[in-house]
């Protein structure tokens, strides 16, 4: 298990981006009628939180300093 436990800035903006995601695809929810192309687009930032960890991650900074 890693030492840092998440507290890294690749952790931390991949946590920002995935509930950005998660807000933009609710409030899509939230639409009387449901738009489900709000909402998609909510799953593809999700998606994306991922793909920016592992660039992140690949970039050196899902490492600790200390």
């Amino acid at each position: 298990m890693s030492d840092n436990h998440g507290n890294t800035p690749a952790a931390w903006t991949a946590v920002i981006v995935a509930l950005l995601g998660f807000c933009v695809g609710g409030a899509g929810l939230m639409f009387d009628p449901v738009k489900m192309g709000i909402f998609w687009v909510g799953v593809a930032i999700v998606l994306a939180a991922g793909v920016v960890f592992v660039a992140m991650d690949k970039a050196g900074l899902h490492e600790t300093s200390h």
